[in-house]
């Protein structure tokens, strides 16, 4: 059997399947993900959550502390956005912002205060990464 005349073999179907299913895992990989943990306050507990329900745009996230208002601290939050390929955007500290949002939301804060943005960094694990960190408050 000739397998330079063979279009199976010599470079037609298996050859256009390899490639096909190496460009499959290669865009199945591309895409960002981020980590949260949240630190409650000393004295909070589950119970000290309040029951409204936050969206992430009601969030407000400073880097400074909120002096005009009094607050009680629900905990510290801290997140990670990572960049899993190198195809995929770079995290940015606005994406950090959101993250923050979103995980305070969860906790039903008003605000993050004391916010807190890393430098991108490139590791083991990820194309780049930034971590962030901020202050889970409610309103009084």
């Amino acid at each position: 059997m000739n397998f330079a005349i063979n279009p199976f073999f010599g470079g037609g179907i298996v050859r256009s399947s390899i490639i096909a299913l190496g460009f499959s895992f290669l865009l199945a990989s591309c895409g960002t993900y981020s980590m949260a943990d949240i630190k409650p306050a000393a004295s909070g507990s589950a119970a000290s959550i309040p029951a409204k329900v936050k969206t992430p745009a009601d969030i407000i996230v400073t880097e400074k502390d909120i002096t005009d208002r009094n607050y009680r601290s629900l905990g510290d939050i801290n997140v990670t956005v990572n960049k899993t390929t190198i195809f995929d955007k770079d995290p940015t500290p606005a994406l950090v912002e959101e993250r923050l949002k979103e995980e305070a939301a969860k906790l039903g804060a008003d605000a993050v205060v004391l916010a807190r943005y890393g430098t991108v960094g490139i590791s083991f694990m990820s194309w780049g990464s930034i971590d962030g960190k901020g202050r889970a408050v409610v309103f009084e």
